[in-house]
């Protein structure tokens, strides 16, 4: 009986141990839910916090937006008469090493300035963008583009209709994308979209095989080709050699006749015939712009560094480096006449280029001499094309115009030089057909159709617009990129045109008659 009483006493006291640790664990377990359901009261604090600052964020964006558009429809109410510059012309070319100028950042790779697109925070881009990307067919949009002619004035440019006082006959309308006809020429063309090839990055060119079959693009380290027809992604082009830090824009791409190689033009002044055979190095700075001939023979390139060389794509060698000599002066000093377009006349025999220091200059490819130096634009120059016969040369700038220029005198001249002649031709023999108004913002691009009857033009307004070459009027406005529209090709195949766009899109869309 004792040795079970000291059991039991054992048994008591490891139970009043137990019962104390329980009670210690109870304490801890009370004090533990006690933070808890204070941390759980001081994130709903938080939480309540953060959906008041999203609310406020919201208001302040829309108060700062609805400031921006009154801004631009006050601006575009004052905008300049005539011909005048565009507000806000950028600078020219940034200095080497990306150091600022004109109090702007730093950005060495671009004919232009180093603006930003989209929202706050976006990505950098190499060209101009339209400062805040909407869909094209918004009410902002239709109500910014609102205009009342006075009695008497001329009909208004396409960019000023309101798509919604359109009448349906002039109008036609996609699921993001509508085009509007002008009502004082008669309606000889339709339009349609074909397909929208998204991209990572802003898509800086665009370029149609010869036969039409494939559309390459241009964007940041990349090339990529696309079979037209089904629009599927079928290569994408890298350069694996190539430096994989910062940013590396493919500013122009271009098919060889034949459809064998592609030639791109990048930012580390070097350009590649893709899958590499040839690597042509010689410029100073950036490519710009690439034309090869019609014969796959010669390839023709346009640099920051003011010169334009001719390539023999079989040796792999320049064989003509064209300078620009003759430059523009200005209060303070000479103006940057970096080349930005350039472009081969179907005979091989002139090549166009144009400049920022607001010049067209045409070269004899057979003798190196400057034939044509075309002044008239007011700002800078960042497209030029030919005619299919050589006879018209087209140019589109930052002064919101495009002009067609008449060369067939030039041209006439040229052809009555004997074969294989290094007489110079007589120069200042090409003048100003006709100036086209009609964008709102710069004009980036521009191409002549295959039948030579239209000329097209892509805008940092976000529009492409068609015109007919003998008249100068607009045929139809075509809005559907969110961006700038920064390259535009058409189809020698014809029916065919393609726009790059900083909304990170290329598109295919058909044209052809009624």
């Amino acid at each position: 009986m004792q040795r079970l009483g000291e059991w039991f006493e054992l048994i008591k006291n490891e139970f009043e141990n137990v019962a104390q640790d329980n009670a210690i664990w109870k304490a801890q377990r009370d004090e533990y839910e006690a933070q808890m359901a204070q941390q759980i009261t001081e994130l709903g604090m938080i939480r309540k916090t953060l959906y008041e600052l999203e609310g406020t964020h919201a208001k302040v964006r829309q108060e700062y937006e609805a400031e921006i558009a009154r801004l631009r429809r006050e601006l575009e109410t004052r905008g300049p008469p005539g011909n005048g510059p565009a507000p806000n012309s950028p600078p020219h070319l940034p200095a080497p090493g990306g150091q600022e100028r004109d109090g702007g950042p730093g950005y060495p790779s671009l004919p232009g300035p180093p603006l930003n697109g989209g929202e706050p925070g976006a990505s950098r881009s190499p060209y101009p963008l339209a400062p805040i990307p909407r869909p094209a067919s918004t009410s902002i949009d239709r109500k910014e583009s609102r205009s009342v002619a006075p009695p008497g004035s001329p009909p208004p440019h396409l960019s000023d209709l309101d798509p919604d006082n359109v009448s349906r006959e002039l109008k036609k309308e996609g699921s993001d994308w509508f085009a509007i006809w002008s009502q004082t020429t008669k309606k000889v063309l339709d339009v349609s979209l074909v397909h929208s090839l998204v991209h990572d990055t802003v898509v800086c060119c665009v370029k149609f095989s010869h036969d039409g079959k494939w559309l390459a693009t241009g964007c940041n380290r990349t090339a990529q080709i696309y079979d037209t027809k089904t629009g599927a992604k079928t290569c994408v082009l890298l350069d694996e050699s190539a430096t994989r830090t910062g940013d590396l824009y493919i500013r122009s791409i271009c098919f060889s006749p034949d459809g064998k190689y592609l030639a791109t033009g990048a930012e580390d002044r070097q350009i590649r015939a893709q899958r590499i055979r040839h690597l042509l190095q010689g410029h100073m700075q950036e490519i710009y712009s690439l034309d090869f001939s019609r014969d796959g023979r010669f390839l023709v390139s346009g640099s920051g560094d003011k010169s334009a060389r001719v390539w023999d794509i079989e040796k792999g060698q320049c064989v003509f480096d064209l300078r620009i000599e003759d430059f523009i002066h200005n209060e303070q000093g000479p103006i940057d006449a970096g080349i930005t377009s350039v472009a081969l006349s179907p005979d091989g025999k002139l090549v166009a280029a144009g400049s920022l220091d607001t010049m067209v200059r045409v070269w004899n490819v057979q003798t190196g001499h400057q034939v044509e130096r075309l002044k008239g634009h007011k700002d800078s120059v960042y497209s030029v094309a030919f005619s299919p016969d050589g006879k018209c040369l087209v140019s589109g700038s930052l002064d919101r115009t495009l002009r067609v220029w008449d060369l067939s005198q030039t041209k006439r001249a040229l052809d009555s030089l004997p074969p294989g002649s290094k007489e110079p031709v007589e120069k200042g023999l090409g003048t100003c057909a006709s100036t086209l108004n009609g964008h709102k913002d710069y004009v980036l691009s521009v191409a002549i159709s295959p039948d030579g009857q239209w000329v097209v033009s892509g805008s940092k307004d976000r529009s492409i617009q068609f015109w007919n070459i003998h008249s100068g009027q607009a045929q139809f406005m075509l809005q559907g990129h969110k961006n700038s529209v920064i390259s535009i090709d058409l189809a020698r195949s014809g029916g065919l045109l393609a726009s790059g766009s900083g909304d990170c899109h290329a598109r295919i869309w058909s044209y052809g008659p009624v």
